[in-house]
């Protein structure tokens, strides 16, 4: 389990990294080839397609950063953990869920990526938002 925590953890001080030689540098450490990451505003297919969609997050949101803000729970070569995107000033957006697939060489092999809470049944279920 200690070495799944530090590679989730590594996969979000990319998300985190400003330097994108030092980012890259992180990513390819924890991202195996051909991994996908997906969430509800887009589908990126290898460490290229993931590193252009971090780059764009971060120009963006200049100075923010992911935080892993529950423990990693797993099974199966599955992972779910919880974040949150901080920004400079110490405000953050509402948490968010990844799920991750883990290879037999303990690389990432996917992520997929919820933004936000869950609704409780009380609230009207909310469009499926394209990618």
């Amino acid at each position: 389990m200690a070495d799944l925590t530090a590679l989730i953890d590594t996969y979000c001080a990319a998300w985190s990294e400003p330097d994108p030689d030092r980012r890259r540098a992180l990513l390819s450490e924890v991202w195996a080839d051909g991994a996908t990451y997906t969430d509800p505003t887009v589908h990126a297919a290898g460490l290229d397609a993931l590193l252009a969609h971090i780059d764009g997050v971060l120009s963006a949101r200049p100075g923010t950063r992911v935080v892993r803000v529950s423990r990693v729970d797993d099974h199966h070569g599955l992972a779910r953990f919880a974040w949150r995107l901080i920004f400079p000033d110490g405000t953050a957006l509402p948490d968010g869920l990844d799920f991750a697939e883990v290879g037999a060489d303990g690389r990432l092999t996917r992520i997929v990526g919820f933004f936000g809470p869950l609704g409780d049944l009380s609230e009207p279920d909310r469009p499926a938002q394209a990618g």
